[in-house]
């Protein structure tokens, strides 16, 4: 079932003391890709500046911004009009040596390797290789991403922006770009290339027209068999209208929803908020 989306991302940010300076990036406007248009997007700043947009390497749209002034606070503010639809049905996995095979010749070979926030113990790998065996490329990223689900239990604040797999792992709690991190990386594992994928979840499924919702960004990730595949390994679904892409990459270093830097006293830290408001 189609569904529109109005979505409101604010981010604001408050120095110790007020920043000479600042150049930032932001990656909070959602793609238009099959199954999900992008009707209106807008990114706004306070103190006003002029703001300019790109398309990185990765396929995303940025928003870049230059703060030249002091200010003592920074507010960016992302609005957007989401119109999303039922997935497709799964496409046909290829075999396990077609998989190698593709992934060995083209730019699918950049999710296979592993980087610093997806890297894990080879025992780790060890569990992955035997929850798949014997498995399909379908099958086999559902019963991964079961294997991390039931070790790490979704726990708002259990981790930072920093901690690693492994960490997460070994505390058995996380947030969803824990769970995704390491299901990449045991996907990787066992061979199926497999990227982050950054954006939004609505919160209720069923949601009321009109009213609205806070929630909050979301990772997942999407596999490659045959096609690109997307799967929550946090909430244990398929990728559905209730989702919206925003950004793909390796990891969340690929799509940081606002990254930047400034010229003052270290310290102020961001408040987030997202506002959902299904409209049809």
């Amino acid at each position: 079932m189609a569904r529109r989306l109005r979505i409101r991302h604010t981010t604001r940010v408050s120095y110790a003391q007020p920043a000479a300076s600042s150049h930032n990036e932001v990656r909070m406007t959602p793609l238009t890709l099959p199954g999900q248009t992008t009707l209106d997007a807008r990114v706004t700043v306070q103190p006003a500046t002029t703001v300019w947009s790109y398309w990185d390497y990765w396929g995303t749209q940025v928003t870049g911004f230059d703060l030249p002034d002091p200010h003592g606070d920074l507010t960016i503010t992302a609005s957007s009009l989401v119109e999303t639809s039922a997935p497709e049905p799964l496409p046909q996995a290829p075999t396990w040596e077609e998989v190698a095979e593709r992934a060995a010749g083209s730019r699918l070979w950049e999710f296979v390797c592993g980087t610093p926030r997806t890297t894990v113990p080879r025992k780790l790998v060890k569990k992955a290789r035997g929850a798949a065996g014997g498995l399909g490329p379908h099958e086999a990223a559902v019963a991964v991403s079961g294997l991390v689900a039931d070790r790490v239990s979704y726990l708002p604040g259990a981790t930072s922006v920093n901690t690693s797999p492994a960490e997460a792992w070994a505390q058995g709690a996380g947030v969803c770009q824990d769970i995704t991190h390491l299901t990449i990386a045991l996907l990787r594992g066992v061979g199926l290339p497999t990227r982050y994928v950054s954006g939004y979840l609505h919160p209720e499924r069923e949601a009321e027209l009109h009213r609205p919702v806070a929630g909050q960004s979301h990772a997942w990730i999407e596999y490659w068999a045959g096609e690109w595949c997307g799967y929550d390994p946090t909430n244990r679904v398929r990728v559905d209208e209730s989702h919206v892409v925003v950004a793909r990459g390796r990891d969340y270093d690929d799509v940081t929803p606002h990254k930047g830097i400034y010229r003052g006293v270290p310290g102020g830290a961001p408040e987030v908020s997202v506002v959902f408001t299904r409209v049809a």
